[in-house]
């Protein structure tokens, strides 16, 4: 029986409801505090890469999407590099979150097995679980900057 009171005559695929974590947000943010921390310097893919222990070309991807965003600027040459576009104080999580995920906080598999009664309910029922999630999310990260994250490592922006 998959689920009391649910016809059981099929399995769910439950494969179909595993899907990879999405780090680009607290890779942005932890590349963005580095910037704050030496905001008197510009700062390579490379330098910032070794502390996210990342390749330096995620990096690069990430800081073009937040410097589209205008959160960071960048130069090239022997003293290019990153820097913040604007105050730590000024750089809210939410506009980090824009600037470099898709959508929505939680996004639902496509996929799912017919016949399955558990999977043709799941997509409804954590629609709802989402949205009430995500109401208390947004207003966190439009409340936290930047400068606020630098400040709870114990470093000044």
């Amino acid at each position: 029986m998959i689920a009391k009171g649910l016809d059981n005559s099929s399995i769910c695929d439950y494969n179909s409801y595993i899907m990879a974590a999405n780090s680009r947000f607290a890779v942005a943010v932890h590349a963005l505090a580095m910037l704050a921390v030496h905001k008197d310097e510009r700062q390579t893919s490379r330098y910032i890469a070794s502390s996210v222990a990342t390749n330096p070309v995620v990096i690069r991807r990430l800081l073009a999407q937040l410097a589209r965003a205008g959160i960071v600027e960048s130069s090239h040459g022997a003293k290019g590099g990153f820097r913040l576009a604007k105050p730590a104080a000024r750089v809210s999580l939410h506009d980090v979150y824009l600037a470099v995920e898709e959508g929505a906080f939680f996004v639902q598999h496509e996929k799912r097995n017919d016949k399955c009664p558990l999977a043709c309910r799941m997509q409804t029922i954590l629609t709802g679980v989402f949205a009430r999630v995500e109401s208390k999310v947004l207003p966190e990260l439009k409340r936290t900057s930047l400068a606020d994250i630098v400040g709870q490592i114990g470093l000044t922006a």
